[in-house]
């Protein structure tokens, strides 16, 4: 789309009275949007209007992944080669030889082969939010349990409860799964979560967002030190801006702040070492 056409349907957008709209609705309100706007390869930076505008329907750009559309082979894998386990009450952040992130839970456990590059398989006991690095050729498996599920490249959690029931939930691209003994397979897309537990599969949808709906600035800085651990610093004067967005809970932190510095015409500062923002 070109800029005289965004700016057309922006102001359409900006002026039109907002009406309630389900969860389907929203999503496919994006899709056409994003299809139409980010057809083109953009520039890095992008006048403020351009974030605002996709702000004001939905706040993320979500991957197309790939499934690996083979069965796998769940029985008598073993891959205690390399073992982490996060014994501590706060996330543990981990990258793996390919690359991948992995966010693991308090109480959590994860064990992967020494030749992981070339033969990604990784098992977990409790639960993970796993980024994992594209990669064609050699398909990323997580062994939960009975359940195993397959990607080249996306992003999703997979959780086990003390009653041995696995839930993975997918926010981008496409995963496959497969069950121990079990010769269907369920393909999940973005929104969607897999359950099994006691013999049974369920595929249901989740909801991958949170909305902001006419909200105090400082209530979105709440939520990032929350969910992020980065304490935010906002000038006096935007503590009590209103901001209505929709973003997804798995939204890279810094995607976030610098849409909140488009917005609001302010530069910020990332301090790793103080795990703090500063806005000004």
């Amino acid at each position: 789309m070109d800029k005289e056409n965004f700016d057309e349907e922006f102001e359409k957008l900006w002026k039109e009275t907002p009406a309630s709209h389900s969860e389907s609705e929203k999503e496919a309100s994006w899709e056409k949007f994003h299809s139409k706007t980010f057809a083109v390869k953009k520039k890095k930076t992008a006048p403020w209007r351009y974030y605002a505008a996709a702000a004001v329907l939905l706040f993320v750009l979500i991957g197309t992944g790939f499934y690996f559309n083979t069965k796998p082979q769940l029985e008598n894998v073993v891959l205690a080669e390399n073992v982490i386990e996060n014994t501590t009450q706060k996330i543990k952040y981990v990258v793996l030889p390919d690359d991948s992130k992995v966010e693991l839970s308090p109480n959590s456990k994860i064990t992967y082969g020494n030749n992981f590059a070339l033969n990604r398989k990784i098992e977990i006991i409790g639960q993970a939010y796993f980024k994992v690095t594209k990669d064609k050729k050699h398909p990323f498996q997580v062994f939960c349990n009975e359940t195993t599920t397959t990607v080249l490249g996306t992003s999703f959690i997979v959780k086990e409860s003390d009653k041995k029931e696995v839930t993975v939930e997918l926010y981008e691209g496409s995963v496959q799964m497969n069950v121990k003994g079990n010769d269907q397979k369920w393909i999940l897309k973005p929104g969607e979560k897999f359950t099994y537990g006691n013999e049974t599969a369920a595929v249901t949808e989740f909801s991958r967002f949170i909305d902001f709906d006419n909200e105090k600035l400082s209530v979105l800085s709440t939520y990032i030190e929350e969910n992020y651990g980065y304490k935010v610093i906002l000038p006096k004067e935007n503590l009590d801006q209103k901001i209505t967005i929709r973003i997804n809970k798995k939204e890279v932190l810094k995607t976030i702040v610098q849409l909140i510095s488009e917005m609001y015409n302010l530069n910020f500062e990332i301090n790793e070492d103080l795990k703090q923002i500063t806005f000004q």
